[in-house]
């Protein structure tokens, strides 16, 4: 692990990156995933196609409506005006990528490119998820079943905004995240163990993890969600590809028992992850600070 910089993984070098998957998640709460399946070309294509959508007229963006409260079009915002996402709920499903893709009107090309991104992103980010649980030693089909949200986002960033924040300080509310961030447009942040925040510089071809809430609350602490921002660093137009591995849909998330012992006793009180996302939404705290709403009774 190199000083200051997140760490990347090997998705092609397992069991041998498990040490070094696990402390990336106690120390970091994210990591860059390399040498994955996903070719560089469909990254390409599905940017291409992300850029095309949000240059959309706004009457048209706002068919793409919320299945769960902020899984649809997000306007720029008096909180956020430089940011604006299309989205859909949930992106394992055929069926509501068709939808999405209906919304928008996307052409029969565009159809074809957000279907096999779907599709791709959809294994890597289940493959991720065995990963994790097989770092600690459990069963790699824990996640399999979680749905998963899709975000498409882009900083409308300008000449009078350089210096200003593109989007606030967050974690996501999620077990994990996964970026393909924009290659030729820096700005995301990351927070460190020290409280400094740590440029995450562009790298083509690789996608960025970051844990969020869901993965504090079921690792009862042992793993990182961490605090992120993006920052206007040029006057260009930035945009990202997000997919959000949340929770389970209806069971509460908690730790597996091995992970609850004299030594590590219990922190969070079994919640569902839709009961602790309108929590956030509903005390408007988007940092973590969430959490310790759904602190364990001693």
């Amino acid at each position: 692990m190199v000083e200051g910089r997140v760490p990347a993984i090997d998705i092609q070098d397992f069991p041998g990156q498990y040490q070094k998957l696990r402390e990336a998640c106690e120390v970091w709460g994210c990591f860059r995933i390399v040498n994955h399946k996903i070719p560089l070309e469909l990254m390409s294509e599905m940017k291409a196609v992300v850029r095309s959508l949000l240059d959309l007229p706004s009457d048209i963006k706002k068919r793409n409506s919320d299945v769960i409260t902020g899984s649809g079009y997000m306007a720029p915002s008096e909180k956020n005006p430089l940011y604006e996402a299309l989205g859909l709920y949930d992106m394992g499903s055929p069926q509501a990528v068709q939808a999405f893709c209906s919304q928008l009107d996307a052409s029969p090309h565009q159809r074809e490119i957000i279907e096999k991104y779907a599709q791709a992103i959809h294994e890597l980010i289940m493959d991720i998820g065995a990963k994790l649980a097989g770092s600690m030693e459990l069963d790699s089909k824990l996640f399999m079943e979680w749905p998963c949200q899709f975000r498409i986002n882009k900083y409308n960033f300008t000449p009078e905004t350089i210096g200003s924040s593109g989007v606030q300080i967050h974690t996501d509310s999620g077990f994990l995240t996964i970026l393909q961030d924009d290659e030729n447009v820096g700005g995301l942040e990351v927070m460190d163990s020290s409280g400094a925040f740590i440029p995450v510089d562009p790298w083509t071809g690789t996608f960025l993890v970051n844990l969020g809430d869901m993965a504090k609350i079921w690792s009862n602490g042992r793993w990182c969600n961490v605090r992120h921002r993006v920052q206007c660093k040029e006057a260009t137009i930035r945009v990202s590809i997000a997919t959000f591995l949340l929770g389970p849909r209806e069971e509460v998330v908690e730790p597996p028992r091995e992970f609850v012992d004299s030594e590590h006793p219990l922190l969070f009180a079994p919640i569902t992850y839709e009961d602790f996302r309108k929590l956030r939404f509903s005390k408007k705290l988007q940092a973590g600070e969430a959490l310790a709403l759904v602190r364990a009774l001693s």
